[in-house]
């Protein structure tokens, strides 16, 4: 087992204190955004080996069998196939989609013959991987995931429009075009596309339509709190992104909220952005991102359209499944990783992590002993480590020396 080193990401959003006070760490005084977990070359987690410290893909890297196991190597080559990370949001971060792998493939081979630089702003394709990911919230968290049925999406934009003629003002023509596309008979992708795409490519006329509607909502006579979830949403997305589209591209999308231990799955194509709370957000190990607002950086609108899925779906609630041996555990539709989570009270009988191939462990409550037949390490609260597949079974023990406090630990292994 290796203990880790991991990389935080400091984006504006990130919150300050929410990953440092479920880790017990001094925080940083910046904000904390993503706490990187893992192996993938931008922000490799480092490894502390007999010979000093590694990079964990270079460790992989060296000893891929070892490491990932025959099968997990012979499937996804010599690279940890997920990514896990910490995320903390303060506020909301950009409208968002993932590649399909045959997608990511072929336009980072395109980005690469054409000598794009890999740090360049207008980059799409950091690596040729796709992104499916979930995430599991580990406070009440916020999130807006896949697009509402038209019918829905059509009504709450007719509310804008009743909110805005309330004000004496009258009502844009892009408004009734946007409301008359969702009230079409034609199939309800290629309506949510046309309306979607009337928004994003809306221009000056769509960010006016943004700073009109958000201020009509804010006064609306029942005030802000009077409002549904999603037009609170718009006004709230306002303050933070002035004239954005993507304020009202929210409208179209399925508003979540999730409590402690409840997740999502997020499959290629799927838009999403979450907007508040802290989460545990488990995924392949991709970098690839598509936005299509709520941002500074570059919105490619083109690569956007070409890979958004425009059919409305259910949230993709994952259910949580719990083992006769005490684990529970989430397995979204993936084939790189699945979740489980571990909570062991003083006296507590061990319990064998789940295992296929790589085990990435963290802990973030009280402390464990982790046995597998190579070794042992005691792992206290904020700590992770790296199992590599040859050391197998590991059981999860409670920690003699522990102070009372349950502990619990989530672990991420490849799918089953």
């Amino acid at each position: 087992m290796f203990a880790l080193t991991n990389v935080m990401r400091d984006y504006p959003w990130g919150s300050a204190t929410a990953i440092a006070e479920l880790l017990g760490t001094e925080p940083g005084g910046g904000p904390e955004a993503e706490l990187w977990m893992g192996a993938h070359p931008d922000s490799p987690s480092t490894a502390n080996t007999p010979d000093g410290p590694v990079a964990l893909d270079a460790l992989i890297a060296a000893h891929p069998d070892a490491m990932l196991g025959a099968e997990v190597h012979a499937a996804f080559g010599a690279k940890l196939p997920f990514l896990t990370k910490l995320l903390a949001a303060d506020s909301a971060l950009s409208l968002q989609v993932h590649p399909t792998l045959s997608r990511a493939r072929e336009r980072f081979a395109d980005e690469e013959a054409a000598g794009v630089a890999k740090d360049a702003t207008d980059r799409n394709y950091k690596d040729d991987n796709h992104k499916p990911e979930m995430l599991f919230a580990l406070s009440n968290f916020e999130a807006l995931c896949g697009f509402r049925p038209c019918a829905e999406a059509a009504d709450l934009f007719r509310e804008v429009s009743t909110a805005i003629s309330t004000t004496g003002a009258g009502i844009p023509e892009l408004l009734n075009r946007v409301i008359m596309t969702l009230n079409s008979r034609m199939v309800e992708p290629m309506v949510i596309r046309g309306a979607f795409e009337a928004l994003i490519d809306g221009g000056a006329e769509a960010r006016a339509l943004v700073d009109l509607a958000a201020s009509a909502l804010a006064d609306a006579p029942g005030g802000v709190g009077g409002l549904s979830a999603p037009l609170r949403t718009v006004v709230d997305l306002a303050r933070q992104y002035p004239s954005d589209p993507g304020v009202l591209i929210s409208l179209l999308l399925n508003r979540v909220s999730l409590a402690p231990g409840q997740a999502v799955y997020l499959p290629a194509g799927n838009i999403h952005a979450y907007l508040s709370g802290l989460g545990l957000e488990v995924m392949a190990s991709s970098d690839n991102v598509m936005r299509g607002g709520l941002t500074g950086k570059h919105v490619d609108v083109a690569e956007l359209m070409a890979t958004v899925d425009f059919a409305p779906v259910a949230v993709p609630h994952v259910p949580t499944r719990t083992t006769d041996l005490g684990q529970s555990v989430w397995e979204p539709p993936f084939a790189e990783f699945a979740l489980q989570r571990v909570e062991l009270g003083p006296g507590s009988e061990p319990v064998p992590l789940v295992q296929n191939g790589p085990l990435l462990v963290l802990a973030v409550s009280g402390s464990v002993l982790l046995d597998s037949p190579r070794g042992d390490a005691i792992l206290a609260r904020g700590g992770s480590v790296f199992v590599p597949a040859a050391e197998n079974p590991v059981m999860v023990h409670p920690h003699v020396g522990d102070d009372g406090e349950s502990a619990v630990v989530f672990a991420v292994t490849v799918a089953g």
